[in-house]
């Protein structure tokens, strides 16, 4: 599920020229229109959650627009409600605005005025369901944050783990920083039968020379002064569960080949023991490089390379899982907020967009640090619009905005983008040079 502008529209008005000429105009502005000639048979459709605005007259055959209104406001407090009505009937609109409608225009208006109308009604509407939605999904916690969403890179990456779970082989885990290594080897080790052992994370970039066969191998008792009891290597507190080596190829040239011998023989040495313990162990390694160029830099032993690698998984980068943002920002937000002792802060203009546009080269990591930030009060929280612009300006953000999402969407694609707005190919470019938008930066660079 991600982030999307709204383009509907519910038209009640029971004068049928004057209704399909207005639809007629609203579909020309690139808004998608649906009429109706009644109140009633609009509530048939339009309820709570509806992905749009309701445009509808005040004087109505029946249910008039007034009593319209209300029934739609005890729906969905949230729904936007733009009235039409005539010179005499603007105090009857002014009440209904108290009372909910979003907006009121008087007859006769000019289209222009309608559409920069609606336009805004929707730009509040799709806010609200963001909201609504990232609560839900913030809710929805039967998944580890980092392999939550239904991308198709993740989707794949979930079968694989199911696969790999009880086969009894180790697995090299590839994948950049921040992409959620860890969260995929310990779902491995979660989903079979090695559940209920240790799942023990070595930091090997953190592993010393001088230390890495203590820390590793264990010791036993006698082997110094002082020492009076065995102690239990990172290797051997594994045994029966999963082994995991956290950027391998990061870990000191002892270390590796310690690690070797790990994988080879299956068994651990403590230092001052006599006799090698045999281990029941499935290793499960990661690193943030291609392990093969690792390995033609010097950073990773070419024999301890080939060891690991028995079966290999890609973890996706954020970037081509942009389907899942909206999802893994929802829990890490409730997670954050859970953890502060804050509400679930609604999010505003500036961070929904900051959520369809960026990159994430940081991943996960960096989807979780501006979920912090939110959760905490810490993200610009300058006003959307500054205080002097006109109604004109804001319209050409908003007008710009959609645009790049669009094309975000679309990887580009002019020929989708013109078909997802509903606008002709020279329209398109003539407001994308307006607002120096520029397609290229929206394809794929792969």
């Amino acid at each position: 599920m991600s982030f999307s502008a709204l383009d509907r529209v519910a038209l009640v008005e029971d004068d049928a020229p004057f209704r399909d000429a207005l639809a007629e105009r609203l579909g020309l502005a690139g808004l998608k229109v649906a009429t109706y000639a009644s109140a009633e048979a609009a509530l048939k459709v339009v309820g709570a959650g509806f992905e749009g605005v309701v445009v509808a007259d005040l004087r109505m055959p029946g249910m008039d627009g007034r009593q319209f209104a209300d029934r739609l406001t005890a729906l969905d407090p949230d729904l936007p409600v733009v009235l039409i009505t005539g010179h005499g009937d603007i105090a009857d609109a002014v009440e209904a605005m108290k009372r909910g409608a979003y907006d009121f225009l008087a007859k006769p208006f000019a289209p222009e005025r309608l559409i920069e109308t609606l336009r805004r009604a929707l730009e509040k509407r799709a806010l609200i369901l963001d909201n609504r939605r990232l609560a839900t999904l913030a809710a929805e916690t039967e998944q580890s944050i980092p392999l939550s969403g239904e991308s198709t890179a993740i989707i794949a990456l979930r079968g694989a783990i199911r696969q790999l779970a009880d086969a009894e082989v180790d697995v090299l885990i590839e994948g950049e920083t921040g992409s959620g290594k860890e969260a995929v080897a310990r779902a491995i080790h979660n989903a079979g039968r090695r559940r209920p052992k240790p799942f023990v994370a070595v930091t090997c970039a953190a592993l010393t020379e001088a230390g890495v066969e203590a820390q590793l191998m264990g010791q036993d008792v006698g082997y110094a002064s002082g020492v009076t009891r065995r102690r239990e290597g990172q290797v051997e507190q594994s045994h029966q569960g999963s082994l995991f080596l956290d950027e391998v190829d990061l870990a000191p040239r002892q270390a590796q080949l310690t690690l070797l011998r790990v994988l080879e023989e299956r068994e651990v040495l403590p230092l001052g023991a006599t006799e090698p313990r045999a281990l029941d162990l499935r290793v499960l390694a990661a690193t943030q490089s291609d392990p093969a160029e690792a390995v033609a830099r010097g950073d990773l032993r070419e024999d301890l390379y080939y060891r690991l690698n028995v079966v290999r998984l890609r973890v996706p980068p954020l970037r081509e899982r942009a389907d899942d943002v909206q999802m893994l920002f929802a829990r890490f937000l409730a997670r954050a907020s859970a953890r502060m002792g804050r509400p679930l802060p609604p999010i505003n203009h500036a961070v929904r967009r900051r959520l369809i546009e960026h990159d994430w080269p940081g991943n996960l990591r960096e989807l979780s640090n501006f979920a912090n930030q939110v959760a905490v009060g810490l993200t610009d929280s300058a006003p959307d619009s500054a205080p002097n612009d006109g109604l004109a300006q804001r319209v050409a953000r908003y007008e710009a905005e959609l645009i790049r999402e669009a094309l975000s969407n679309c990887r580009g694609d002019i020929r989708k983008v013109t078909a997802t707005l509903r606008l002709p190919r020279k329209t398109l470019y003539d407001k994308m040079a307006r607002h120096g938008i520029q397609p290229a930066d929206h394809r794929d660079r792969d």
